[in-house]
Protein backbone atom coordinates (compact mmCIF):
# COMPACT_ATOMS: atom_id res chain seq x y z
CA UNK A 1 0.00 0.00 0.00
CA UNK A 2 1.05 3.56 -0.88
CA UNK A 3 3.02 5.16 2.14
CA UNK A 4 0.34 8.08 2.48
CA UNK A 5 -2.45 5.85 1.64
CA UNK A 6 -1.07 3.43 4.57
CA UNK A 7 -1.11 6.56 6.85
CA UNK A 8 -4.80 7.59 5.98
CA UNK A 9 -6.25 4.65 6.27
CA UNK A 10 -5.05 4.12 9.89
CA UNK A 11 -5.57 7.37 10.53
CA UNK A 12 -9.42 7.24 9.39
CA UNK A 13 -9.60 4.05 12.15
CA UNK A 14 -8.16 5.89 14.73
CA UNK A 15 -9.61 8.99 14.16
CA UNK A 16 -13.30 6.88 14.09
CA UNK A 17 -12.36 5.70 17.70
CA UNK A 18 -10.73 8.83 19.15
CA UNK A 19 -13.63 11.27 17.90
CA UNK A 20 -16.19 8.62 19.83
CA UNK A 21 -14.66 8.33 22.69
CA UNK A 22 -13.88 11.99 22.97
CA UNK A 23 -17.19 13.38 22.19
CA UNK A 24 -18.58 10.82 24.90
CA UNK A 25 -15.53 12.31 27.22
CA UNK A 26 -16.82 15.48 26.21
CA UNK A 27 -20.83 14.63 27.10
CA UNK A 28 -19.14 13.65 30.39
CA UNK A 29 -18.07 16.85 31.62
CA UNK A 30 -21.46 18.80 32.17
CA UNK A 31 -22.19 15.84 34.56
CA UNK A 32 -19.29 15.49 36.56
CA UNK A 33 -18.47 19.51 37.19
CA UNK A 34 -22.67 19.43 37.81
CA UNK A 35 -22.01 16.19 40.43
CA UNK A 36 -18.48 17.45 42.06
CA UNK A 37 -17.71 20.88 43.62
CA UNK A 38 -14.70 22.47 42.40
CA UNK A 39 -12.47 21.09 45.19
CA UNK A 40 -13.42 17.30 44.88
CA UNK A 41 -12.73 17.72 41.14
CA UNK A 42 -9.45 18.58 41.74
CA UNK A 43 -8.69 15.91 44.65
CA UNK A 44 -10.39 13.35 41.71
CA UNK A 45 -8.27 14.26 38.92
CA UNK A 46 -4.74 15.10 41.35
CA UNK A 47 -5.91 11.08 42.61
CA UNK A 48 -6.14 10.32 38.53
CA UNK A 49 -2.29 11.99 37.61
CA UNK A 50 -0.74 10.93 40.63
CA UNK A 51 -1.44 6.88 39.51
CA UNK A 52 -0.61 8.61 35.63
CA UNK A 53 3.00 9.44 36.70
CA UNK A 54 3.77 6.31 38.97
CA UNK A 55 2.84 3.58 36.25
CA UNK A 56 5.65 4.62 34.10
CA UNK A 57 7.82 4.49 37.07
CA UNK A 58 6.34 0.99 38.69
CA UNK A 59 6.19 -0.36 35.43
CA UNK A 60 9.50 0.59 33.70
CA UNK A 61 7.61 1.99 30.93
CA UNK A 62 7.55 -1.47 29.78
CA UNK A 63 4.37 -0.62 27.11
CA UNK A 64 6.17 1.19 25.37
CA UNK A 65 8.67 -1.52 24.40
CA UNK A 66 6.31 -3.46 23.61
CA UNK A 67 4.91 -1.35 21.08
CA UNK A 68 8.28 -0.58 19.87
CA UNK A 69 9.60 -4.55 19.40
CA UNK A 70 6.07 -5.94 18.65
CA UNK A 71 6.19 -3.34 15.54
CA UNK A 72 9.44 -5.38 14.78
CA UNK A 73 8.06 -7.41 11.94
CA UNK A 74 10.82 -10.64 12.94
CA UNK A 75 10.36 -9.67 16.81
CA UNK A 76 8.94 -12.74 18.95
CA UNK A 77 5.78 -11.18 20.20
CA UNK A 78 5.14 -14.04 22.91
CA UNK A 79 8.91 -12.69 24.06
CA UNK A 80 7.54 -9.02 24.20
CA UNK A 81 4.52 -9.49 25.90
CA UNK A 82 5.72 -12.23 28.58
CA UNK A 83 8.58 -9.57 29.38
CA UNK A 84 5.49 -7.06 29.68
CA UNK A 85 3.47 -9.09 31.74
CA UNK A 86 6.37 -10.36 34.35
CA UNK A 87 8.29 -6.29 34.79
CA UNK A 88 4.61 -5.30 35.19
CA UNK A 89 3.51 -8.27 38.08
CA UNK A 90 7.17 -7.55 39.76
CA UNK A 91 7.16 -3.83 39.65
CA UNK A 92 4.00 -3.80 41.24
CA UNK A 93 5.30 -6.06 44.07
CA UNK A 94 8.10 -3.52 44.20
CA UNK A 95 5.67 -0.66 44.40
CA UNK A 96 3.51 -2.21 47.91
CA UNK A 97 6.50 -1.26 50.03
CA UNK A 98 6.09 2.31 49.62
CA UNK A 99 2.68 1.93 50.48
CA UNK A 100 2.93 3.79 54.50
CA UNK A 101 5.30 7.27 52.72
CA UNK A 102 2.48 7.21 50.34
CA UNK A 103 -0.50 7.73 53.07
CA UNK A 104 1.23 10.58 54.63
CA UNK A 105 1.01 12.61 51.20
CA UNK A 106 -0.82 16.09 52.02
CA UNK A 107 -0.73 18.89 49.32
CA UNK A 108 -2.15 21.86 51.08
CA UNK A 109 -6.22 20.81 51.74
CA UNK A 110 -6.05 17.86 49.99
CA UNK A 111 -5.08 14.97 52.04
CA UNK A 112 -3.84 12.67 48.88
CA UNK A 113 -2.81 9.82 51.24
CA UNK A 114 -6.20 8.90 52.52
CA UNK A 115 -7.06 7.69 48.54
CA UNK A 116 -3.76 5.55 49.01
CA UNK A 117 -5.82 2.26 48.40
CA UNK A 118 -7.65 3.98 45.44
CA UNK A 119 -3.95 5.06 44.13
CA UNK A 120 -2.58 1.50 44.40
CA UNK A 121 -5.86 -0.30 42.39
CA UNK A 122 -5.43 2.65 39.83
CA UNK A 123 -2.04 2.06 39.07
CA UNK A 124 -2.01 -2.28 38.66
CA UNK A 125 -5.23 -1.54 36.82
CA UNK A 126 -4.51 1.00 34.61
CA UNK A 127 -0.49 0.08 33.75
CA UNK A 128 -2.03 -3.43 32.82
CA UNK A 129 -4.42 -1.94 30.26
CA UNK A 130 -1.74 0.26 28.79
CA UNK A 131 0.32 -3.16 28.52
CA UNK A 132 -2.44 -4.94 26.80
CA UNK A 133 -2.92 -1.76 24.55
CA UNK A 134 0.52 -0.82 23.20
CA UNK A 135 1.48 -4.38 22.68
CA UNK A 136 -2.43 -4.94 20.45
CA UNK A 137 -1.30 -2.02 18.56
CA UNK A 138 2.45 -3.21 17.62
CA UNK A 139 1.25 -6.09 16.65
CA UNK A 140 -1.08 -4.18 13.86
CA UNK A 141 -4.44 -5.01 15.02
CA UNK A 142 -5.62 -1.62 14.62
CA UNK A 143 -9.07 -1.98 14.09
CA UNK A 144 -8.92 -3.85 18.24
CA UNK A 145 -7.39 -1.14 18.97
CA UNK A 146 -9.42 1.39 17.94
CA UNK A 147 -12.57 -0.22 18.68
CA UNK A 148 -10.62 -0.59 22.62
CA UNK A 149 -10.68 2.81 22.89
CA UNK A 150 -14.55 3.34 22.22
CA UNK A 151 -15.61 1.03 24.57
CA UNK A 152 -13.75 2.17 27.05
CA UNK A 153 -14.72 5.42 26.72
CA UNK A 154 -17.87 4.27 27.07
CA UNK A 155 -18.06 2.26 29.90
CA UNK A 156 -16.09 4.84 31.77
CA UNK A 157 -19.43 7.38 30.92
CA UNK A 158 -21.52 4.22 32.18
CA UNK A 159 -19.90 3.75 35.34
CA UNK A 160 -19.72 7.93 36.03
CA UNK A 161 -23.31 7.97 35.49
CA UNK A 162 -24.17 5.21 37.98
CA UNK A 163 -21.33 6.07 40.54
CA UNK A 164 -22.05 9.44 40.44
CA UNK A 165 -25.61 9.45 40.09
CA UNK A 166 -27.92 7.25 42.19
CA UNK A 167 -24.75 5.65 44.04
CA UNK A 168 -22.91 9.02 44.85
CA UNK A 169 -19.63 8.23 45.71
CA UNK A 170 -18.24 11.64 44.67
CA UNK A 171 -14.59 11.48 44.06
CA UNK A 172 -14.45 7.65 44.78
CA UNK A 173 -17.02 6.91 41.73
CA UNK A 174 -15.02 9.34 39.29
CA UNK A 175 -12.25 7.32 39.97
CA UNK A 176 -13.74 3.57 40.74
CA UNK A 177 -15.44 4.09 37.02
CA UNK A 178 -11.95 4.81 35.38
CA UNK A 179 -10.74 1.79 37.00
CA UNK A 180 -13.46 -0.33 36.48
CA UNK A 181 -14.00 0.80 32.49
CA UNK A 182 -10.02 -0.30 32.12
CA UNK A 183 -10.97 -3.36 34.16
CA UNK A 184 -13.12 -4.25 30.88
CA UNK A 185 -10.64 -3.30 28.69
CA UNK A 186 -8.54 -5.53 29.74
CA UNK A 187 -10.95 -8.27 29.73
CA UNK A 188 -11.53 -7.13 25.69
CA UNK A 189 -8.48 -6.93 24.70
CA UNK A 190 -7.22 -10.57 26.34
CA UNK A 191 -10.29 -12.42 24.21
CA UNK A 192 -9.84 -10.00 21.00
CA UNK A 193 -6.59 -10.76 20.52
CA UNK A 194 -5.76 -14.27 22.41
CA UNK A 195 -3.34 -12.51 24.09
CA UNK A 196 -3.13 -15.80 26.55
CA UNK A 197 -1.15 -17.24 23.57
CA UNK A 198 1.92 -14.82 23.84
CA UNK A 199 2.34 -15.99 27.65
CA UNK A 200 4.72 -18.37 28.35
CA UNK A 201 6.25 -19.51 31.67
CA UNK A 202 9.26 -20.83 29.94
CA UNK A 203 12.66 -19.58 30.12
CA UNK A 204 12.63 -16.55 27.44
CA UNK A 205 15.80 -15.70 25.76
CA UNK A 206 18.45 -14.05 27.57
CA UNK A 207 18.53 -10.73 25.87
CA UNK A 208 14.78 -10.04 25.34
CA UNK A 209 14.63 -8.87 28.93
CA UNK A 210 17.86 -6.84 28.81
CA UNK A 211 16.83 -5.04 25.28
CA UNK A 212 13.58 -4.25 26.30
CA UNK A 213 14.41 -2.73 29.28
CA UNK A 214 17.62 -0.84 27.29
CA UNK A 215 14.94 1.01 25.44
CA UNK A 216 12.10 1.42 28.01
CA UNK A 217 13.87 2.82 31.45
CA UNK A 218 15.57 5.91 29.75
CA UNK A 219 11.67 7.05 28.77
CA UNK A 220 10.69 6.71 32.76
CA UNK A 221 12.75 10.05 33.30
CA UNK A 222 11.28 11.23 30.16
CA UNK A 223 8.17 10.41 31.29
CA UNK A 224 8.17 11.87 34.51
CA UNK A 225 9.79 15.30 32.96
CA UNK A 226 6.41 15.24 30.79
CA UNK A 227 4.41 15.21 33.57
CA UNK A 228 6.35 17.78 35.17
CA UNK A 229 5.96 19.94 32.50
CA UNK A 230 2.31 19.00 31.56
CA UNK A 231 0.52 18.70 35.16
CA UNK A 232 2.58 19.72 37.95
CA UNK A 233 1.52 22.84 37.49
CA UNK A 234 -2.19 21.37 38.78
CA UNK A 235 -0.13 20.54 42.60
CA UNK A 236 1.26 23.86 42.54
CA UNK A 237 -1.70 25.76 41.78
CA UNK A 238 -3.44 23.55 44.61
CA UNK A 239 -0.02 24.36 46.93
CA UNK A 240 -0.59 28.31 46.46
CA UNK A 241 -3.75 29.48 45.68
CA UNK A 242 -6.14 26.60 46.56
CA UNK A 243 -8.07 22.96 45.55
CA UNK A 244 -10.79 25.39 44.35
CA UNK A 245 -8.93 27.67 42.02
CA UNK A 246 -7.38 24.39 40.83
CA UNK A 247 -10.71 22.38 40.02
CA UNK A 248 -11.29 26.15 37.36
CA UNK A 249 -7.76 25.40 36.09
CA UNK A 250 -8.16 21.30 35.69
CA UNK A 251 -11.98 21.91 33.82
CA UNK A 252 -10.42 24.48 31.76
CA UNK A 253 -7.56 21.93 30.58
CA UNK A 254 -10.04 19.69 29.32
CA UNK A 255 -11.27 22.44 26.80
CA UNK A 256 -7.58 21.55 24.88
CA UNK A 257 -8.63 18.10 24.12
CA UNK A 258 -10.29 19.34 20.97
CA UNK A 259 -6.53 19.61 19.56
CA UNK A 260 -5.47 16.50 21.69
CA UNK A 261 -8.14 14.75 19.81
CA UNK A 262 -6.80 16.02 16.40
CA UNK A 263 -3.07 15.04 17.10
CA UNK A 264 -3.78 11.68 19.15
CA UNK A 265 -5.94 10.80 16.18
CA UNK A 266 -2.68 11.82 13.33
CA UNK A 267 0.26 10.32 16.10
CA UNK A 268 -1.17 6.68 16.59
CA UNK A 269 -1.48 6.29 12.92
CA UNK A 270 1.91 8.29 12.01
CA UNK A 271 3.97 6.10 14.67
CA UNK A 272 3.01 3.09 12.55
CA UNK A 273 3.72 4.88 9.42
CA UNK A 274 7.20 6.55 10.60
CA UNK A 275 8.28 3.18 11.89
CA UNK A 276 7.49 1.33 8.13
CA UNK A 277 8.85 3.95 6.22
CA UNK A 278 12.05 5.02 8.27
CA UNK A 279 14.27 3.28 5.77
CA UNK A 280 13.23 4.39 2.73
CA UNK A 281 15.06 6.80 0.21
CA UNK A 282 12.40 9.51 0.07
CA UNK A 283 11.71 9.91 4.03
CA UNK A 284 12.92 13.00 4.36
CA UNK A 285 10.11 14.29 1.81
CA UNK A 286 7.34 12.36 3.28
CA UNK A 287 8.29 13.52 7.24
CA UNK A 288 8.38 17.24 5.92
CA UNK A 289 5.11 16.57 3.58
CA UNK A 290 3.44 14.86 7.02
CA UNK A 291 4.87 17.83 9.09
CA UNK A 292 3.54 20.54 7.56
CA UNK A 293 -0.06 18.64 7.18
CA UNK A 294 -0.09 17.79 10.58
CA UNK A 295 0.67 21.19 11.87
CA UNK A 296 -1.17 23.45 9.66
CA UNK A 297 -4.24 20.85 11.10
CA UNK A 298 -3.54 21.62 14.84
CA UNK A 299 -3.03 25.41 14.27
CA UNK A 300 -6.32 25.73 12.33
CA UNK A 301 -7.96 23.54 15.18
CA UNK A 302 -6.60 25.84 17.71
CA UNK A 303 -7.66 29.02 15.87
CA UNK A 304 -11.06 27.97 15.76
CA UNK A 305 -11.28 26.10 19.56
CA UNK A 306 -10.06 29.59 20.97
CA UNK A 307 -12.61 31.46 18.68
CA UNK A 308 -15.38 29.61 20.04
CA UNK A 309 -13.73 28.74 23.94
CA UNK A 310 -16.37 30.56 25.77
CA UNK A 311 -19.20 29.33 24.24
CA UNK A 312 -17.59 25.56 24.50
CA UNK A 313 -16.83 26.27 28.24
CA UNK A 314 -20.84 27.34 28.90
CA UNK A 315 -21.78 24.08 27.14
CA UNK A 316 -19.21 21.46 28.92
CA UNK A 317 -18.91 22.75 32.50
CA UNK A 318 -21.52 23.25 35.16
CA UNK A 319 -21.98 27.02 35.66
CA UNK A 320 -19.86 27.72 39.06
CA UNK A 321 -17.42 26.50 36.77
CA UNK A 322 -17.54 29.31 33.66
CA UNK A 323 -14.60 31.44 34.76
CA UNK A 324 -12.17 28.57 33.64
CA UNK A 325 -12.28 29.64 30.30
CA UNK A 326 -10.07 32.81 30.78
CA UNK A 327 -7.50 30.30 31.77
CA UNK A 328 -8.40 28.16 27.71
CA UNK A 329 -7.00 30.31 25.32
CA UNK A 330 -3.17 30.08 26.92
CA UNK A 331 -3.47 26.05 27.58
CA UNK A 332 -4.54 26.12 23.73
CA UNK A 333 -1.15 27.69 22.77
CA UNK A 334 0.69 25.05 24.97
CA UNK A 335 -1.68 22.08 23.70
CA UNK A 336 -0.65 23.26 19.99
CA UNK A 337 2.86 22.93 20.84
CA UNK A 338 3.09 19.70 23.10
CA UNK A 339 1.40 18.21 19.59
CA UNK A 340 4.45 19.40 17.81
CA UNK A 341 6.71 18.37 20.21
CA UNK A 342 4.97 14.49 19.89
CA UNK A 343 5.32 14.20 16.21
CA UNK A 344 9.01 15.04 16.73
CA UNK A 345 8.91 12.22 19.18
CA UNK A 346 8.31 9.67 16.45
CA UNK A 347 11.96 10.27 15.28
CA UNK A 348 13.33 9.03 18.36
CA UNK A 349 11.30 6.26 18.49
CA UNK A 350 12.55 5.10 14.98
CA UNK A 351 15.88 5.99 15.76
CA UNK A 352 15.36 4.22 19.09
CA UNK A 353 16.76 7.02 20.46
CA UNK A 354 14.98 6.98 23.72
CA UNK A 355 17.38 8.54 25.90
CA UNK A 356 17.46 12.24 23.45
CA UNK A 357 13.64 12.34 24.39
CA UNK A 358 14.38 12.68 27.94
CA UNK A 359 17.67 14.84 27.67
CA UNK A 360 15.34 17.12 25.47
CA UNK A 361 12.21 16.67 28.19
CA UNK A 362 14.24 17.76 30.65
CA UNK A 363 14.95 21.26 29.47
CA UNK A 364 11.30 21.27 29.26
CA UNK A 365 10.55 20.65 32.73
CA UNK A 366 12.99 22.89 34.02
CA UNK A 367 11.77 25.20 32.60
CA UNK A 368 8.24 24.60 33.63
CA UNK A 369 9.41 24.24 37.42
CA UNK A 370 11.02 27.82 37.47
CA UNK A 371 7.97 29.73 35.39
CA UNK A 372 5.74 27.94 37.69
CA UNK A 373 7.28 29.22 41.55
CA UNK A 374 8.03 32.86 39.33
CA UNK A 375 4.39 33.24 37.93
CA UNK A 376 1.80 30.84 40.11
CA UNK A 377 2.56 33.56 42.84
CA UNK A 378 1.50 36.71 40.76
CA UNK A 379 -0.46 35.42 38.14
CA UNK A 380 -2.63 32.47 40.17
CA UNK A 381 -3.50 29.54 37.50
CA UNK A 382 -2.85 31.73 34.47
CA UNK A 383 0.56 32.33 35.20
CA UNK A 384 0.77 28.10 35.48
CA UNK A 385 -0.94 27.94 31.74
CA UNK A 386 2.04 30.96 30.26
CA UNK A 387 4.58 28.32 32.21
CA UNK A 388 3.46 25.60 29.98
CA UNK A 389 3.19 27.71 26.79
CA UNK A 390 6.92 28.61 27.47
CA UNK A 391 7.94 24.91 28.47
CA UNK A 392 6.61 23.53 25.51
CA UNK A 393 8.15 25.72 22.81
CA UNK A 394 11.52 25.41 24.52
CA UNK A 395 11.47 21.65 23.88
CA UNK A 396 10.19 21.95 20.43
CA UNK A 397 13.07 24.58 19.28
CA UNK A 398 15.70 21.89 20.61
CA UNK A 399 13.81 18.75 19.15
CA UNK A 400 14.17 20.72 16.30
CA UNK A 401 17.78 20.97 15.69
CA UNK A 402 18.31 17.85 17.79
CA UNK A 403 16.39 15.75 15.02
CA UNK A 404 18.07 17.12 12.02
CA UNK A 405 20.68 15.21 12.27
CA UNK A 406 18.46 12.01 12.03
CA UNK A 407 16.13 13.40 9.29
CA UNK A 408 16.53 16.79 7.68
CA UNK A 409 12.59 17.93 8.14
CA UNK A 410 11.66 21.40 6.56
CA UNK A 411 9.85 23.59 9.35
CA UNK A 412 8.44 26.34 6.66
CA UNK A 413 10.00 28.67 9.54
CA UNK A 414 7.88 31.31 8.13
CA UNK A 415 4.87 29.85 8.04
CA UNK A 416 5.32 28.05 11.76
CA UNK A 417 6.10 31.73 12.91
CA UNK A 418 2.85 33.52 11.21
CA UNK A 419 1.11 30.70 12.43
CA UNK A 420 2.06 31.29 16.20
CA UNK A 421 1.43 34.63 16.02
CA UNK A 422 -2.15 34.36 14.81
CA UNK A 423 -3.41 32.11 17.75
CA UNK A 424 -1.26 34.48 20.16
CA UNK A 425 -3.15 37.04 18.93
CA UNK A 426 -5.94 35.49 19.22
CA UNK A 427 -5.51 34.64 22.71
CA UNK A 428 -4.77 38.18 23.99
CA UNK A 429 -7.29 39.75 22.61
CA UNK A 430 -10.05 37.05 24.03
CA UNK A 431 -8.62 37.49 27.09
CA UNK A 432 -7.89 41.27 28.01
CA UNK A 433 -11.91 42.40 25.71
CA UNK A 434 -13.39 39.15 26.93
CA UNK A 435 -16.70 39.68 24.51
CA UNK A 436 -18.07 42.07 22.09
CA UNK A 437 -19.19 42.12 18.73
CA UNK A 438 -15.78 43.57 18.12
CA UNK A 439 -13.97 40.78 19.89
CA UNK A 440 -15.43 38.24 17.82
CA UNK A 441 -14.80 40.20 14.63
CA UNK A 442 -11.28 40.49 15.09
CA UNK A 443 -11.37 36.53 16.40
CA UNK A 444 -13.32 36.07 12.97
CA UNK A 445 -10.75 37.66 10.97
CA UNK A 446 -7.72 35.41 12.28
CA UNK A 447 -9.25 32.79 12.05
CA UNK A 448 -10.00 33.12 8.58
CA UNK A 449 -5.91 34.16 8.11
CA UNK A 450 -5.12 30.85 9.75
CA UNK A 451 -7.32 29.11 7.18
CA UNK A 452 -6.04 30.54 4.61
CA UNK A 453 -2.06 30.02 5.13
CA UNK A 454 -3.69 26.37 5.92
CA UNK A 455 -5.58 25.57 3.08
CA UNK A 456 -3.64 23.87 0.77
CA UNK A 457 -2.51 21.33 3.48
CA UNK A 458 -6.28 21.32 4.89
CA UNK A 459 -7.21 20.56 1.89
CA UNK A 460 -4.82 17.68 1.10
CA UNK A 461 -5.76 15.98 4.44
CA UNK A 462 -9.23 16.17 3.82
CA UNK A 463 -9.37 14.90 0.35
CA UNK A 464 -6.94 12.02 1.48
CA UNK A 465 -8.88 11.05 4.19
CA UNK A 466 -12.57 11.50 2.72
CA UNK A 467 -11.24 9.30 -0.37
CA UNK A 468 -10.03 6.96 1.97
CA UNK A 469 -12.96 6.57 3.92
CA UNK A 470 -15.38 6.34 0.92
CA UNK A 471 -13.14 4.01 -0.55
CA UNK A 472 -13.58 1.69 2.53
CA UNK A 473 -17.54 2.38 2.62
CA UNK A 474 -17.59 0.61 -1.02
CA UNK A 475 -15.28 -2.02 0.28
Amino acid sequence: MDKYKKLAANTVIFAISKFSSSVLSFLLMPYVTAKLVSSDYSTADLIQQTANVLIPIVFLQINSAALRFALDKDSDKTSVFTVGLRTTIEGFLVFLIFYYPITLIRLNDTPLGDYAPLIYVFVLVSGTRQLCQQFVRGCGYVKLYAFDGILATATTLLFNLLFLGPFNWGVYGYVIAIIASDACSIIFLFIGAKLWKNVTFKRLPSNARKEMLKYSIPMVPSIILWWITNVSDRYMVTYFVGASENGLYTAASKIPNFVILFSTVFIDAWQLSAVDEYDSDSREAFFTKVFRVYSGGIFVVASALIFFCRIITKILVDDSYFNSWKFVPVLIIATSFSCLVNFLASVYMAEKKSFMGMVTALSGAITNIVLNFVLIPIMGATGAAVATVVSFVVVFVFRGFNTHKYVKIDFKLPVLISETVIIVAQCAIMIVMESGAVMYALEAVLCVLMLLLNFKQIKELASLLLSKFFHKKAD
